[in-house]
């Protein structure tokens, strides 16, 4: 007699049924007909399962349909399956690589000498769609690495098989294969019962990759697609677009005369006259509101050598996007041994170095540095886009040196912060706690402590009236780092044992880089979030912040340093906010925005509608 489990289902009540049988099943006769036709698939616990997986243990079942965004997600990927089954179809010798779902929608990467146009694209969606309507089932297989490198050598998938040697060094013992028709690909899963899940495909356009992201890899050719469970949400999708493409910051930032790019500096913006002040408007006002909270602002070099990389593990693991510079006097041959330093790609190593160069008390924490100095990330030509994606960059970026017992106090202090910077721009946004990645150091009870301090402090801002989440822009705002020992700075006086010995770092940048917040400010439609390239945030009478002056709004605009108040017969010069502190004057940006004030370089893009 197999032994019994004891499932548990969302709304508390259990249910037991015989090890071994299908998650279909078990939704089919102990919950009901109705939700076993909608399920797409289940997670029992954390784990995710196909519905013809057998139970093997009991837990808590949650079964996903298209109600849910994971559904979406899910169907997102059979599509990349269905699309790479045609593509090999149409085109044979095509090899395909790997082929996730994305937050709108997947892509799949092939390798292929001749490039595919917009006439193939045309054609391989139409073949998918069909797939599609045979409704072919998903079907799921375990096979040794024997068996999975003697498939792929069978069918010349040379980027799969050392895709298959990879999964096995890890120490895997089976592969897990999904086929549909006569197509097999390896993935783990889970996907949905068949492709007539799928509802509709529609693929957007091609672009190149390097395999598994280096450049010195062969070029792949990556075709990005969506999908929907019906044509109404694909056309309201595509609508949508269409209305962003009008919003496109690239279009407007050259219809307000703000930025421009030349082929002559790839990744690297040129900011016009009015960019720039819209620009410092932007620095000075965070830099004042910083300040005023505590920070000390701080300037390090561009450059550092390889030690300080190799120290904080980014020589190994982040080089290729480092932008290098190679030793004059070094005798290597190959130009990758010969580089020794390099320029900086973010701020995070050079702040914890410069907290080490003195001895610090218990007392003086928090310490939190703020710096806008300029980053460079060596970005493939492929991802580059406008201004959210680009070689050369200034990010309002903070560290805050703390002891662990202050994070839950220093997270509400930081997330306050952020959402005063976000209602000053009139800008909406969601925040989502995110835990640990795959990979990571330290110690999983480091992380438990790590991530109890941030929940302890976390609160959930509300989203800005009229906003929708499809227009906003991802960013990391709030980060804590568990910092490798040897990176901390020795501490003086007397401290709580153990307290201080493993120091906490909170990373956090509301601004993000300075250059990404101008596609949120200059968008063409009505509406406190978005302003019709009118840009209620670009340069008001004294060439401050001028976002709609009601509610949360005004309150923060005084928190970033405006008197809030409009006076026009009070000189920039006295804005505080340019000096960085109350009461001061900071002569060069009033300059900037007496010019301002007299139309040198703000006109109807640049100031208040």
């Amino acid at each position: 007699m197999p032994d019994m489990l004891q499932i548990t289902l969302p709304d508390g009540s259990s249910k037991q049924v015989p090890a071994g049988t299908t998650v279909g099943d078990f939704v089919k006769t102990q919950i009901g007909a109705g939700l076993a036709k909608a399920a797409l698939f289940a997670k029992l616990d954390d784990e995710e399962l196909d519905l013809s997986r057998p139970l093997s243990h009991g837990g808590k079942l949650t079964v996903i349909t298209s109600k849910q965004r994971e559904g979406l997600d899910l169907i997102r990927h059979d599509a990349a399956h269905v699309v790479a089954s045609v593509v090999q179809r149409l085109f044979p010798g095509t090899q395909v690589t790997i082929g996730p779902s994305t937050e709108d929608g997947f892509y799949y990467d092939f390798f292929r000498k001749e490039p595919f146009t917009p006439e193939d694209l045309e054609k391989i969606e139409k073949a998918a769609n069909e797939e599609i309507k045979k409704d072919l089932p998903f079907v799921r297989k375990e096979v040794s690495r024997e068996e999975a490198l003697q498939l792929f050598d069978r069918l010349g998938e040379t980027f799969k098989k050392e895709i298959v040697e990879d999964i096995f060094s890890k120490g895997a013992k089976t592969l897990t294969l999904y086929s549909h028709g006569d197509w097999v690909d390896f993935c783990l899963g889970p996907h949905a019962p068949s492709t007539g899940r799928i509802g509709v495909i529609k693929l957007l356009n091609v672009a190149g990759a390097y395999w598994r992201g280096d450049h010195r890899n062969p070029q792949l050719q990556r075709i990005y697609g969506t999908a929907f469970f019906d044509k109404k949400d694909l056309d309201a999708w595509l609508k949508q677009q269409e209305e962003a493409r009008k919003r496109d910051h690239r279009k407007l930032g050259k219809e307000l005369d703000l930025f421009a790019f030349h082929p002559s500096a790839p990744g690297a913006v040129f900011w016009t006259h009015r960019g720039t002040l819209l620009f410092h408007a932007l620095s000075n006002a965070m830099r004042g509101l910083c300040l005023r909270n505590g920070y000390q602002e701080i300037k390090t070099p561009l450059m550092f050598n390889k030690m300080l990389w190799e120290r904080s593990g980014h020589w190994g693991k982040y080089r290729e996007n480092m932008f290098l510079v190679l030793d004059p006097e070094s005798k290597e041959k190959d130009i990758e041994e010969r580089a020794s330093f390099s320029l900086k790609p973010m701020n995070c190593p050079s702040h914890y170095l410069f907290y080490q160069m003195k001895k610090h008390s218990y007392r003086e924490l928090p310490i939190r540095y703020h710096t806008q100095d300029v980053l460079h990330r060596n970005e493939a030509t492929g991802v580059l886009s406008g201004l959210t994606r680009v070689r050369q960059f200034q990010q309002d970026d903070a560290h805050v040196i703390l002891m662990e017992s202050q994070i839950a106090d220093e997270v509400k202090r930081l997330t306050e912060l952020i959402k005063k910077v976000y209602d000053a721009l009139g800008l909406g946004f969601r925040a989502k706690f995110g835990t640990r990645p795959p990979q990571r150091i330290g110690t999983d009870e480091m992380w438990d402590r790590a991530e109890a301090g941030l929940r302890a402090g976390q609160h959930r801002p509300r989203v800005a009236a009229g906003d929708h989440p499809a227009r906003l822009q991802r960013a990391r705002a709030l980060r804590a780092r568990l910092r490798r020992r040897g990176q901390q700075g020795a501490s003086a006086g007397r401290h709580p044992p153990g307290d201080l010995r493993e120091l906490r770092a909170l990373h956090r940048h509301p601004h993000r880089a300075l250059r990404r917040q101008f596609p949120g400010l200059a968008r063409p439609d009505p509406g406190p979030a978005h302003h019709g390239g009118r840009s209620p945030h670009g340069l008001g009478a004294r060439g401050v912040l001028a976002a709609p002056v009601t509610g949360p709004a005004r309150r923060a605009r005084r928190e970033l340093g405006e008197a809030g108040r409009e006076d026009p017969r009070r000189t920039a010069d006295e804005d505080p906010v340019h000096a960085g502190g109350r009461g001061q004057r900071g002569g060069g940006q009033g300059r900037l925005a007496a010019q301002a004030r007299r139309g040198e370089g703000s006109g109807s893009g640049l100031s208040r509608p």
